[in-house]
């Protein structure tokens, strides 16, 4: 029996984080094993905001590092730059002769953007959900694993395949959003405010790419107070916060000693910081070697896209052959 497909997609912009490796990167591992895995670089989503072509191609090199170093095997799953698949812009032309100017506009996210960076608003953010439309629709993708963030867009996704199947005949099925039946991961944000993020307070964030000394001293500086006063008592969330990054990297009896300090009121957030530190600096290390040993081979990295690019080539081209002809522009 085939595998049912998967399709996500990766931002080329910042480096990875705790956050992103237990939000996404984690459970991308477990359906790779699981699922027929299509994972690409978003580039052409990221042009949206003028990258400088220079950090463009690096990051992507980056992502791509970062991905393989936490677990995504290429040969395991189809791992490829957006642009390097033509046919995925193809679609998104289709699509775009279905999408109307009024939904567009009433995306939260787009309405951010106009906020954000009102001097650019290009018909690239407007049509932003058409492009993800077609990075999933592509592949006749039936899992898309995202945030609550981002479940409008798959709604969307839905309602063009619905409009294309419903206007030349049945092709796309309508995907779902999949997170393993789970809440999706959430990590908070070393200051106590919000969770860790890609473009703000990098000293709130704990990046894949940190040395083992810049962990330490960010973990060091993670809100605290002056502890408990009463035995038992209910914990504030930047408080909670802590907790939850110890239980990420820390052994579970560890977690449960502080834990049994905090109750009791004895608890040292000195010692629990430290304690924090060395296990992620334990955590994340590894995975940061691994990210610069594979850097340094950019062959390996351009072998990797071009086999993720053939893969998905092959995907993608049986799917626009299939909407040419039920549209009619098949002419030879």
């Amino acid at each position: 029996m085939s595998k049912e497909i998967v399709v996500s997609g990766i931002r080329s912009t910042g480096y990875l984080h705790l956050g992103n490796y237990f939000g996404a990167i984690r459970n991308y591992v477990k359906m790779q094993e699981e699922y027929n895995c299509y994972f690409f670089v978003a580039d052409y989503h990221s042009l949206t905001t003028h990258p400088d072509p220079k950090d463009l191609k690096a990051n992507v090199y980056r992502v791509v590092a970062e991905n393989v170093a936490c677990g995504l095997d290429p040969e395991k799953v189809a791992l490829y730059a957006q642009s390097d698949v033509p046919e995925i812009p193809e679609l998104y032309l289709m699509l775009n002769m279905m999408a109307y100017k009024g939904e567009l506009e009433k995306v939260p996210t787009f309405k951010d953007k106009v906020r954000q960076q009102p001097e650019n608003v290009n018909a690239g953010l407007l049509t932003y959900p058409v492009l993800m439309a077609a990075d999933i629709m592509i592949h006749r993708a039936v899992k898309v694993p995202v945030g609550k963030d981002q479940e409008q867009h798959i709604e969307m996704t839905r309602n063009f395949a619905q409009r294309f199947n419903n206007r030349y005949g049945e092709l796309f099925p309508e995907p779902q959003a999949f997170n393993y039946g789970s809440t999706l991961v959430k990590v908070p944000s070393l200051d106590g405010t919000g969770k860790m993020s890609k473009s703000e307070n990098g000293n709130a964030t704990l990046y894949l790419a940190d040395s083992d000394e810049l962990i330490r001293k960010k973990v060091m500086k993670a809100k605290t107070d002056s502890g408990p006063t009463e035995p038992n008592s209910e914990m504030p969330e930047y408080i909670q916060n802590i907790f939850f990054l110890m239980e990420l990297v820390s052994k579970s009896d560890v977690t449960e000693s502080f834990r049994r300090a905090y109750n009791e009121c004895t608890i040292r957030y000195g010692d629990m910081k430290k304690q924090i530190a060395e296990d992620m600096v334990s955590f994340i290390r590894p995975k940061r070697e691994q990210i610069e040993y594979l850097l340094a081979n950019e062959e390996g990295l351009k072998k990797i896209l071009r086999n993720g690019a053939e893969k998905a080539r092959e995907s993608a081209m049986k799917t626009i052959t299939e909407a040419r002809k039920l549209i009619g522009i098949n002419y030879y």
